[in-house]
């Protein structure tokens, strides 16, 4: 696979990797072999950054489109992370709320749904029974 692909399966931005990984295709084997017993380099890269997209808005709990929202379009570090935790902007503190609205309102849509589910295993009483004669 490209080392593009495989940087993505790691969680880690393919420009911070070194040129022996960015150098040529990178196979099965050697992406199972470097999850299993991750290199120094990447255990550093996933320690400390710079993190993809995907990363920052999962460690800062938003969504991709909110960092695209604030205006975050570079990698950040984990230490810029921690710095956002630690002093949340406006932007933050509206991101993680419109988060947490999303995540309640799909949780109510899976509630709702097996709760239909389970209402439609039911066996339906009523009609038909025998009226006499």
């Amino acid at each position: 696979m490209k080392p593009e692909t495989a940087a993505k399966k790691l969680g880690i931005l393919v420009d911070a990797t070194p040129d022996e990984f960015r150098a040529g295709p990178v196979t099965r084997d050697e992406l199972a072999a470097l999850q299993v017993d991750p290199p120094e380099w990447l255990a550093t890269l996933r320690r400390e950054g710079p993190h993809p997209r995907g990363v920052v808005a999962a460690k800062l709990g938003v969504s991709n489109s909110g960092l695209a929202r604030a205006g975050i379009t570079e990698p950040l570090t984990t230490a810029e992370i921690k710095d956002l935790l630690a002093a949340p902007p406006e932007w933050l503190v509206e991101e993680r709320a419109r988060q947490a609205g999303v995540r309640a309102e799909k949780r109510r849509l899976a509630e709702r749904d097996a709760e239909r589910a389970a209402n439609a295993d039911r066996p339906r009483g009523g009609g038909g029974g025998g009226g006499g004669a």
